[in-house]
């Protein structure tokens, strides 16, 4: 797995959470994205980003979304995952989950 140290530099794109036309995560989207910034060279992804989508999905949602992220990369590139959440309990669920 490729670790963020405070030597980390570059361009860590702030990744949208796409969803169906049903409201559903769209997985195949979030691969297509994935591909895309790898593509073009970014350094590196921020997936649940506190001012997106997260606060919208549940814990298992947002769990599903960045297991999906790192199994597309494949410890290619680093990935920083925002663990906002209305309270600690929930938000070190999330981090404990994602790490």
């Amino acid at each position: 797995m490729t670790r963020l140290t405070e030597d980390a530099k570059g361009v860590y794109v702030i990744a949208v959470t796409p969803f169906g036309e049903d409201g559903a995560l769209d997985f195949a989207s979030i691969d297509s994205m994935v591909d895309f910034y790898e593509s073009v060279g970014v350094t590196g992804l921020t997936v649940l980003g506190q001012l997106g989508e997260a606060p919208k999905l549940t814990a298992e949602e947002s769990r599903t979304v960045v297991e999906r992220v790192l199994k597309r990369l494949n410890g290619r590139l680093p990935v920083v995952v925002g663990v906002s959440a209305p309270g600690l309990a929930p938000m070190q669920e999330l981090a404990e989950a994602v790490m």
